[in-house]
Order: C-alpha cells, then structure tokens, then sequence
C-alpha cells in the first residue's frame, strides 16, 4: 500500500477540506483522531487527523490540522458536513481537549461520570499511572410525550458479555429511540503502547479482540513495515492471507450461530456452535492457541503451515462447509424464523454511506466497502473475487452476506493452501530498520475494515498509536437500525451486527 497523503490545513478550514476531502460523501471518513506533537520541534501542537479512503485511487488521503499552544483548542465541528465524524469528534474532546464547536451531542463518548472534568489521558503530560476520579455530568438522552416510557438494559446483562447501557424510549412495544451508552471498560491500551517498541507492543495489539486477532495484529504491521519501507517475503504475505480468512470463517459460522440465538432457535444455535468449536481447536492445531496470536509479527511470519497442517485444514473446513449447509437449510426452512428476519433492524444504504460503515453492515444495506477490494495487500490481488452484496439491509440481509462470504472464503482458503504446496521460497520474515516516521495500516476483518496508525520517534518507539476496529464505525448505526421495531427484536438485531464491547474499548 501507497503511504497516506497528508494536507495540512488550519483548523478553521477543517469542515471546508473535508467537505472536499470526502469528494461529497463518496469518499468514506476512515478515522479521525488527535495527536499530542507539543514536543515535536517541527510542530510545537496539538494534532487532528482526518483519514479518508479515495475509491477512485485507492489511497488513503487525510488532512491534518494543528493547534499550537496558546491558541484556543478548538474547531467546527465536521459532523453536519460528515455524520460519520460524530465519534470520533466526542473521543478527541475527551482524550485530548479539543473541542468540535457546534456539536449536536457533546457530551463525553469515552470518560463517564467518574472521571474529573479537565482530565484527557493521552496528552502527553498525563502520566500513565494516573488515577483520575471524579464527577462530571451525562444525560441519558430519551424522548418525551404522552404514552411514552423508557425501558432500561444494563449494563450489567444477564449473558456473559461486556458492560454496554441501552436506555430504549418506548410507544407501547415500538422502539422509538435507542441511546446507548458504552465504554464501560476503555483499558487505555494505546496510551499504555506509548514508548513501546512494536515487537513490545505486539502481545497487547494481539488481545485488543479476540475475534480480531490477526485483522489488528496485520493491520499493526502493515503500519509498522511502511514506516521502514520494508517489503515481506511472499511466503509470509500467503500465510497471513490464508490466516485472515480462516479466522473470518470461524467468526461468520459463530454469528450465524448466535444471531438464532435472538430468537430461541436452539437447533440452529448447536450446529453453528458445534461448527465454530471445530474450527476453533482447528486455530489452535495451526497456531498452538485458539486466537491465531503469535504467528503474524513485524517483518513478516514466525512459523510456516507445514504440510500436515494444510491437510488438516482442507478436511476440517469440508466438515464445516457441510454444516453450514444444513444451517442454510434450516433457515430457509423455518417461515417463522425468516418471518422475525425479514424488514427487521434496517439500515439504508444513504444511512450506511454517511455513517461510513464497514463490512457486513455496510455490504447488507447495499454500500461495497471492502478493504480486500479496494487495497492491495497480503496477496488478494491474486484471488479475484467481487464481495457479497445484498440491498435490504435488515437482519436476513445481514445473515445472506455471511453465508455467501463464508463460501467465497472457502474458495479464497482452497486457492492459498495451493499457492503455499507450489511456494518454492521458504524464508518467513525479514529484519526492519529502527526508523522514525508515521503509517498506517488496514485489513478486512469478518466484522469489517480494521484501521491502524503508528508513528515512531526516533528511537524507534511507538510515539502515538490508533486503532479504529470495525464495530467502532457500526456502533452508531445500532440505534438507527432498531428504530421502528419491537423491543423483543433487539437481541436479534444487535446480533446481526456483531458488534465488539473490547473492540472499542482500546
């Protein structure tokens, strides 16, 4: 991948460039984020990034604005020009004290009530080891009106998942709004990675999601090895390809065994969780741990896929194909499954494209977004094939793209395990340069694209790191999908998305 394009601009100009930037919406808001560049001699500042994907390119384009000290930290906010900047403008005002002007909802997104007014963790004056308490305001946001009540879910649950807080505003069983309020346990990981090499900072990119592993860990490196302008044996780009959709694999037949679980299907719920099981402990026959961790590093690969292992892996996922098989089937089957699927949780596709949504959300709504695609990295140029498309945009959508990508990733597996019998060199990775500079990364994970920033100082230490994990960008279509519907379906709905407590909890 080309290293990212950067325009500097006055902070003033911010909504102005990225109303150009974003060529009128057609170019998504990858990420936006802040930098602490105060003891950088060249910069002297506060730092906003806004990162944008060019279609038509291919690239990554991004503005940058600068706030030196002594002039207010402020800016127009973006988020009428890009309803998609709404986020990450809160995270920034939260993390660094920025404030986006005008914002339609400027209250906190990652520090709650607990945290001390004037406390933002990632300046770079705030030591690690802070313990920051206090008080500060948060309104639950519900509507008002005669015959309307509200109905509180968390965020402690019944079910063995993060905390998240969902108040629901209610017209007898209807969903009028959803605010939901998460965050409840941010673990500070990119201020923690601060001054860590990237081989040290490796163990905790890893354990950002579960789910994700090698999608963060991949997108990390890419950062990393642009920075020291280092290319990877073709061996290692194979391996991290084939292992990126083994773990989408294992993450598609997981959700289409726990969105039945919406609605008590409990069959479906066994043969999707019996199915996800194989190929779990199969991760772990390939790995020697059931998340994929220790096999993707910088400068390429640390182990190979012996011979033994492919053959492992081409019977295990024909047992799976099988039974992914019987679970089409039995959706298809059940009228009163697809009847609870069918123009339920919808998000249009103008909804998707201004929120800049990412993967299944966005491809079920009809808005093709895929990192696959449109970047050329590990060796998907070489693996022709058009992601699953599907226009609805409601909970059957959602679990159609699984299912066809499951299959589509089947295909993509078959072709890599030939590419690796046919590979004649062996070499795994390559040694990088300890360098000073910025990158970024990005992988299609099974929920979407994963976004990365580094920058190095010049002992080679990470300086500033930022991850934007694919739920990051969905979270916020959630209320708008379940508006309209009754509250009995919002298990299902939330399933159907996928999205990840720990993702965004970085």
């Amino acid at each position: 991948m080309e290293p990212m394009k950067i325009e500097l601009v006055k902070p003033s100009e911010l909504p102005e460039a990225a109303k150009r930037l974003s060529a009128e919406g057609t170019h998504p808001l990858t990420a936006m984020f802040g930098r602490d560049e105060r003891r950088d001699e060249n910069v002297k500042g506060l730092s906003i990034y806004c990162v944008f994907e060019n279609t038509g390119t291919h690239e990554m384009e991004a503005l940058k604005a600068v706030f030196k000290e002594g002039v207010p930290y402020r800016f127009p906010t973006l988020t009428y020009v890009l309803p998609a900047a709404a986020w990450y403008e809160r995270e920034i005002q939260d993390m660094f004290g920025i404030v986006p002007e005008g914002h339609p909802d400027p209250r906190p997104l990652v520090l709650h009530e607990s945290f001390p007014e004037g406390f933002h963790p990632l300046l770079k004056d705030v030591a690690k080891n802070t313990e920051a308490r206090g008080e500060r305001r948060y309104d639950i946001h519900v509507a008002h009106g005669e015959g309307l009540f509200e109905v509180p879910v968390g965020p402690i649950h019944a079910g063995i998942i993060e905390p998240g807080h969902f108040r629901f505003s209610q017209a007898g069983e209807a969903m009028l709004q959803l605010d939901a309020k998460l965050f409840y346990t941010h673990r500070g990981l990119e201020k923690i990675m601060e001054g860590k090499t990237p081989f040290e900072a490796l163990p905790i990119v890893e354990r950002i999601c579960g789910a994700c592993s090698i999608a963060n860990t991949w997108s990390f490196c890419q950062a990393v090895e642009q920075i020291a302008k280092t290319k990877i044996p073709r061996r290692a780009e194979i391996i991290r390809t084939l292992l990126s959709e083994l773990e989408r694999v294992t993450n598609h037949v997981g959700d289409l065994g726990n969105i039945p679980g919406g609605v008590g299907f409990n069959p479906a719920i066994s043969l999707g969780g019996r199915t996800k099981e194989m190929l779990m402990r199969l991760q772990e026959a390939v790995a020697g741990n059931r998340f994929l961790r220790g096999i993707i590093v910088p400068g390429g690969v640390s182990m190979d896929i012996t011979p033994e292992l492919r053959a492992k892996i081409r019977e295990v996922l024909a047992a799976a194909k099988k039974n992914i098989e019987d679970l089409s089937e039995m959706f298809a089957d059940q009228s009163n499954f697809r009847n609870r699927v069918r123009t339920t949780g919808i998000v249009r596709k103008s909804t998707a494209a201004d929120l800049a949504m990412v993967g299944v959300g966005a491809r079920a709504s009809g808005f093709l977004h895929d990192s696959r695609r449109d970047f050329s990295y590990g060796v998907y140029p070489e693996l022709p094939f058009e992601p699953a498309l599907e226009k609805d945009g409601d909970v059957a959508a959602r679990i159609k793209i699984r299912i066809k990508e499951f299959h589509v990733s089947l295909r993509m597996i078959e072709k890599l395990l030939t590419l690796l019998d046919e590979e004649q060199e062996m070499t795994l990775s390559v040694e990088l340069p300890s360098v000073k500079g910025e990158g970024f990364g990005i992988s299609e994970s099974a929920r979407g694209s994963n976004f990365h920033y580094v920058a190095l100082d010049g002992e080679g230490r990470i300086d500033r790191i930022f991850v934007r994990s694919a739920s990051y960008a969905n979270w916020p279509a959630l209320p708008i999908a379940v508006q309209g519907d009754i509250i009995p379906d919002f298990p299902l709905i939330n399933k159907s998305f996928e999205l990840c407590y720990a993702c965004i909890d970085r």
